[in-house]
């Protein structure tokens, strides 16, 4: 008998599943063919009655000339017909058992071949072997769909890992290129012996610059994976806020940048209450309002609007600025992807729209964003109004031990 090991109690023994098919298929066989057999028995013996209709002493005369009486003949025929059908009819439900059997235990065999091709292949993956498929070619049937829907879930994977080592590509080679930038003045200062103060102070200057860019882009990282660690709405904090106090919050810090480049600000900021965590929504808000005056050109326009309807309370930040291609905005809500070869050489750290859209996932929401026809993009930003999502206090448990795109940004 195969079996295998419990999980949790490795001593624990328990048949496979094809032999418990086997098990199954052969019982429903002999159940019923023993009552049919059962059924065939009983319907002899009630068939098999013709001296009922003879007269009392009636006899039978047999092939050798003997006589009997008419009813104990009959009884006689009764009790050999059934012992024969009873013989034989065991024999039989026997052999086809026996058969049944066999051939259920072929068959589940081969209709679980795939399973274990599916727990091979599952065995094998690992990070250099993401790319093996099952690839199943049988008949169109539950056992298809299983690996199809395997295939389906290692192709995830194989995204999700590349993803992720792209992103550690991408946020090594930013930190690198400040702290390169911080080592290159450093040893360039010293080694001349001719430096003065006045030098130094320059240095001092690229340093201090270059490790603020590090400062924000490791503060931009902890912001994002705090994010994603809080998607699908499983947010620690979730209090009233208002999404108009965090677009006025965010324009407050940024206004003086606006003047500068004397953009004409249009706002029209209604209630938009919502239930979530106010310091990733002030993020939000603070990252789209950013991009879209960094990216924005000298007196170009900035609109920024909110409003609740339809069960959702609606934030849009639109700006003008550089021709963004509509094919590109989709890979800008990316970690470390930026949109045109004007954002390339930006100050950000291009972790901005996709700490949006984690913001977003992490509260239920949605963002879309559509480039506009002379240059420019507006931002969307749906999320549940607070009428909708209750208000979770934050709390934290402790079992007892038990025996033991981007966005610029």
């Amino acid at each position: 008998m195969t079996v295998y090991a419990g999980r949790r109690d490795r001593m624990r023994m328990r048949p496979t599943l094809r032999l418990r098919l086997t098990l199954l298929n052969g019982i429903l066989l002999v159940g019923a063919g023993a009552i049919l057999v059962l059924l065939a028995w009983l319907l002899v013996g009630d068939a098999l009655h013709p001296s009922d209709k003879l007269q009392p002493g009636t006899q039978v005369v047999l092939d050798n000339g003997e006589r009997l009486d008419a009813l104990l003949w009959q009884t006689q025929l009764v009790e050999r017909a059934s012992r024969e059908l009873l013989v034989k009819g065991l024999i039989a439900l026997f052999a086809i058992g026996i058969i049944g059997i066999a051939g259920a235990y072929a068959v589940a065999g081969r209709a679980l071949r795939p399973l274990h091709f599916v727990t091979a292949t599952a065995q094998r993956l690992g990070e250099e072997t993401l790319d093996q498929r099952i690839r199943y070619s049988g008949a169109d049937d539950e056992v298809a769909e299983l690996a199809r829907t395997f295939d389906a879930m290692l192709d995830r994977l194989a995204g999700a890992f590349e993803s992720q080592k792209r992103f550690v590509a991408n946020a090594s080679h930013e930190l690198r290129t400040p702290l390169a930038v911080m080592r290159t003045e450093i040893d360039v200062t010293l080694s001349d012996d001719e430096a003065d103060v006045a030098e130094y102070r320059r240095m001092a200057k690229v340093v201090r610059n270059a490790s603020e860019r590090a400062n924000g882009l490791v503060d931009a990282l902890l912001v994002l994976a705090r994010s994603e660690a809080q998607s699908g709405r499983r947010l620690v904090r979730k209090v009233p806020a208002d999404l108009a106090t965090s677009v006025y919050n965010a324009l407050s810090a940024v206004r003086a940048e606006a003047e500068r480049m004397k953009l004409d600000v249009t706002t029209d900021l209604q209630a938009a209450p919502v239930v979530g965590d106010p310091s990733l929504l002030d993020r939000l808000a603070g990252n789209l309002i950013e991009n879209a005056i960094r990216y924005n050109h000298l007196m170009g326009k900035l609109w920024l609007r909110t409003e609740n309807a339809d069960g959702h309370a609606r934030l849009v930040v639109g700006n003008t600025g550089y021709e963004v291609d509509p094919g590109d905005v989709p890979g800008l809500f990316e970690p470390f992807r930026r949109g045109g070869w004007e954002r390339t050489g930006s100050r950000g750290s291009g972790l901005g729209l996709s700490i949006v859209r984690a913001v977003c996932d992490a509260h239920g929401g949605t963002v879309s964003a559509v480039a506009q026809p002379g240059g420019g993009l507006e931002v969307t930003v749906r999320l549940p109004a607070a009428e909708t999502t209750p208000v979770v206090a934050a709390t934290a448990t402790v079992p007892r031990a038990k025996g033991l795109g981007v966005a610029p940004g």
